[in-house]
């Protein structure tokens, strides 16, 4: 077992590009806690062995202490802390101050995925975020004064009225406080959210791919010359300071998912299995001790695709011996006959390992789709 994933489906507010699975009803939130413990225990054999712990949503930071207390103690319970390595929580600004740190750290929370976004006031209320420029600037600083080595700060370009100048600051800035990790994220324009909904009705134009592909370039050239390793499309990080439970997901390690919407692998069954993605029938199921999930057995071709598309992500690539042992020589060919057809300023071969250029980055779901066997 390498992962284990709690997800807390609660924010303050909806954020304008966010399609994830979240209530900002907050008087379920103790009820929701004894439910994620109630699944924790079902679960126990699972995640004995885990190795790392990550806390994401929704807004984990969201939850007080008491009700940290409650998930840590149950946690305690059925894992053997000695083998974790990392446990993360996903926090938003407007969260943090002395008191929750200090709380956090005594703890086993040691890892930060902070939500900063834009250090810009004006893009901070075009995407609803709860908090402001100044509260993304202090979350930081008293982050690390505290002394969470552990931090990843997350930022989002294409931003619609957006240009190269307040994205180069937005770098620029992040790169003063020296987090060991950051992550960046096109900003995608999801069915059913605000920003999908502005465009269908006009009151915004259609953001330009132009813009996502220029501020990609522009975030590569700056954090590598700062020393990052771009380790995988959206993530960068110091030397040794890769975020492991991402990790373990594009090694296509196993995870268990608790919490609604949360899903779980298991690649020795090629089981993968997903909580229901509604707060109040999630906890009712658990209440009533009845089904909360489902699962599907994945076919060859599924586990196929999956290989190719968690590899192809990352610096490493994917390393075609591995391919032709997991999957054969049928598999093998078939990639290996589309691999010709792609131009080699995409894509590239270095013995053994296949990887995406900095140009094949910027049309990944494009290139990795066109290897997948149907």
């Amino acid at each position: 077992m390498s992962g284990l994933y709690i997800h807390i489906p609660f924010c303050k507010k909806a954020c304008h590009y966010c399609d994830f699975h979240f209530s900002t009803q907050s008087i379920y939130q103790d009820r929701m806690v004894s439910c994620i413990i109630n699944e924790i225990e079902q679960k126990k054999e699972l995640i004995h062995t885990t190795e790392t712990i990550y806390f994401g949503g929704g807004t984990p930071s969201i939850l007080n202490p008491n009700q940290l207390d409650r998930i840590f103690k149950k946690l305690n319970e059925v894992v053997d802390f000695s083998r974790i390595q990392e446990c993360t929580i996903e926090s938003n600004p407007d969260d943090i101050n002395k008191e929750f740190l200090s709380y956090l750290k005594n703890t086993p929370i040691d890892r930060f995925s902070l939500g900063v976004q834009s250090f810009h006031e004006d893009d901070l209320v075009y995407m609803n975020r709860a908090h402001n420029a100044k509260e993304a600037q202090s979350a930081i600083e008293l982050i690390q004064k505290v002394g969470f080595d552990k931090l990843s700060i997350d930022l989002i370009y294409g931003m619609p009225e957006s240009d190269d100048f307040k994205w180069k600051e937005n770098i620029s800035k992040v790169l003063e406080f020296e987090p060991d990790h950051i992550s960046a994220y096109c900003l995608t324009i999801e069915p059913n959210t605000v920003l999908d909904r502005w465009i269908k009705k006009g009151k915004i134009p259609p953001i330009p791919d132009e813009l996502g592909i220029r501020q990609f370039k522009l975030l590569i050239q700056y954090l590598e010359n700062a020393g990052y390793d771009h380790y995988e499309i959206s993530n960068f990080a110091r030397s040794n300071k890769r975020a492991l439970h991402n990790t373990n997901y594009w090694r296509g390690k196993s995870y268990v998912g608790i919490g609604p919407s949360a899903h779980s692998y298991n690649p020795l069954l090629a089981e993968r299995s997903w909580n229901i993605s509604n707060n109040i029938k999630y906890m009712n199921a658990l209440e009533g001790d009845k089904l909360y999930f489902e699962k599907e057995v994945l076919s060859i071709n599924e586990q196929f695709n999956e290989f190719v598309m968690i590899n192809l992500r990352t610096k490493e690539g994917i390393d075609i011996k591995l391919m032709e042992e997991k999957f054969g020589t049928y598999f093998l060919n078939a990639f290996l006959k589309e691999l010709k057809s792609i131009e080699s300023s995409l894509i590239r071969q270095s013995n053994n390992i296949v990887y995406l250029t900095t140009e094949g980055k910027l049309l990944s779901d494009h290139i990795i789709a066109q290897f997948f066997v149907v």
